[in-house]
């Protein structure tokens, strides 16, 4: 068997940004090779983060909405959780999409190599597999992703001390869970588990959550999962004794002045991502990393080596799938020979909780910071019929309008399907709507996204379904 095939393109990792970046150099007539370490294509995202996270934190959204109605009288019985069965669905779920990625892959003739891949020169890539193939390549995509922090000094030969695939999973369903870190995987965890009956206590370093969130966005949230969640902010784990039928945890919140323990069924460490760059340098040694461990890339995604490019999370913040599809596509499009740039004015980003938050461009913690001409333009959902009728009232959208422009710049939303609602925010964002671009445009009513135009019918001072206080 000839060990050595040569291409135009090797994609290196097949995620959301690696698969992205090879269908489009395919559909520009780009012969290209994808190689991936694992089984299927879909990368963390696909395969144990983004999808399989979504399909739970929905049904957690029908648990957490049976419990309401069944308080109500409307409901008469509890629902009985087969945990096997939710396993099976969402790995259905998994299944559906990866087939999906399989077959638009061999429409397009893009070979895939399961192994994984050590750029051995500026042209050449070897593969550890079971024929450790070489791959002679004009150009080379580096889209290796991310890989979870590890906290130090925990006894992760334990089964109990879970990382956030060991979480989607569902090993079991634990009566008392610690979550370290409150991010947006901490959080969306928390989510599911508490849904599922578990006691959640979330240790957190820092004294707040999602520090780039505005507070009053923050303030519904914590009103919304009041009683669910315990945060215990300010904290800092010391040791974890796992010798005992519970773990037993030893925390410090005064800089070791003190220490006070408590007990737990499983420990999930969900502090942050980073960055698979050393495997893919390691013997190459010529790409340039920075101290993050991120690649460096201009804005058409090359590393300093002209013919080898990078995209998604290894090359930095936001560590996000739309992000480097976005970057993927980029890529391909410069191999081919297309003068594009990575240019974007803003990039969304969303925490899938119950309810969602939701946030895209300027904020107005940073509109603050960076001393903008700005004014805030804020509607609460207790007076949205749609919001109403769904039970979904205890929810806020609030534009960020530049002053001297009347351009929207931010968006920032709490509530149900929050993610959905930012569409028009960032498409009047990225195309410079004037705010009254906004309230002269139709919304359906009753809707959720009836909300941002009736925030930018307050700022004009046409609101009519609150009392307005505009002065004229």
């Amino acid at each position: 068997m000839n060990n050595t095939i040569k291409t135009e393109v090797v994609v290196i990792g097949g995620g959301p940004a690696g698969y992205a970046a090879a269908f489009r150099c395919s559909d520009l007539g780009l012969k290209t090779i994808i190689v991936e370490n694992y089984k299927k294509l879909g990368g963390v995202c696909l395969n144990v983060g983004c999808i399989p996270s979504k399909t739970l934190l929905n049904i957690a959204k029908i648990i957490k909405e049976h419990k309401f109605f069944l308080k109500k009288g409307v409901f008469n019985n509890n629902i009985e959780i087969n945990l096997n069965n939710i396993i099976n669905w969402k790995q259905d779920v998994v299944n559906k999409l990866t087939n999906g990625l399989n077959f638009l892959a061999k429409k397009r003739n893009i070979d895939i190599i399961h192994g994984m891949g050590f750029l051995e020169t500026e042209n050449c890539l070897n593969v550890i597999n079971q024929n450790n193939l070489k791959i002679l390549f004009k150009n080379a995509i580096i889209a290796t992703g991310s890989q979870p922090i590890i906290l130090p000094n925990l006894p992760y030969k334990d089964e109990r001390i879970w990382n956030s695939t060991d979480a989607l999973n569902l090993k079991q369903i634990p009566k008392k869970m610690m979550i370290i870190g409150s991010g947006i995987i901490g959080l969306e965890m928390a989510t599911i588990y508490q849904s599922f009956g578990t006691k959640i206590d979330i240790i957190e370093i820092s004294n707040t959550f999602l520090s780039e969130v505005d507070d009053d966005i923050i303030d519904i949230y914590k009103k919304n999962i009041k009683n669910k969640f315990n945060f215990i902010f300010g904290t800092e784990i010391i040791s974890v004794d796992a010798n005992k039928n519970l773990l037993q945890v030893q925390m410090t919140n005064d800089n070791h002045k003190s220490v006070f323990s408590k007990e737990y069924d499983v420990i999930l460490v969900a502090i942050g991502r980073k960055p698979n760059s050393d495997f893919i340098n390691k013997k190459f040694n010529k790409i340039f990393i920075n101290n993050s461990g991120f690649i460096n890339v201009d804005n058409q995604m090359r590393t300093n080596i002209s013919n080898i490019y990078a995209v998604g999370d290894v090359v930095g913040y936001p560590m996000l799938a739309h992000k480097g599809i976005h970057e993927g596509h980029l890529a391909a499009e410069v191999i081919s020979g297309k003068k594009h740039y990575f240019v974007p004015k803003i990039i969304p980003s969303i925490a899938y909780t119950h309810p969602e938050i939701a946030w895209i461009g300027i904020t107005e913690k940073s509109a603050i910071k960076n001393n903008l001409n700005y004014k805030s333009s804020i509607f609460s959902w207790k007076a949205l019929g749609r919001a109403v009728s769904s039970n979904a009232e205890n929810g806020l959208t609030k534009l960020i309008i530049e002053k001297d422009s009347n351009r929207i710049i931010g968006g920032s939303i709490v509530g149900h399907n929050a993610g959905e609602l930012l569409g028009e925010i960032s498409l009047a964002i990225e195309m410079g709507c004037d705010i009254e671009d906004i309230s002269l445009t139709i919304h359906a009513h009753p809707t959720f996204y009836e909300s941002i135009g009736i925030a930018a019918e307050i700022y004009t001072g046409t609101a009519t379904d609150i009392i307005n206080t505009k002065n004229f």
